[in-house]
């Protein structure tokens, strides 16, 4: 899938509709991404996300949810910390 837009930097919405909110501690790993880039969406094993986009190019994951839903209580703040 392309990227259709990202214009807020925790949102990014796909070119077959679907939109994602990007795990805050993630953010960095998209900063280099462009209109072209080929995004695939995996389901996540792990506490913190439902999903993660997998950038084709250079295998780099953005663990994501879908967008207006809410990150799971402590998780975030839990996996910032390192814990």
């Amino acid at each position: 899938m392309k990227i259709h837009a990202h214009s807020e930097s925790h949102v990014v919405e796909l070119d077959d509709g679907s939109r994602w909110q990007i795990f805050p501690g993630d953010l960095a790993a998209t900063l280099n991404w462009k209109p072209e880039t080929d995004l695939h969406l995996e389901r996540s094993g792990d506490q913190v996300s439902s999903h993660v986009l997998v950038n084709a190019a250079d295998r780099t994951r953005v663990r994501v949810i879908a967008a207006g839903q809410a990150w799971p209580d402590g998780e975030v703040k839990k996996v910032l910390k390192g814990g």
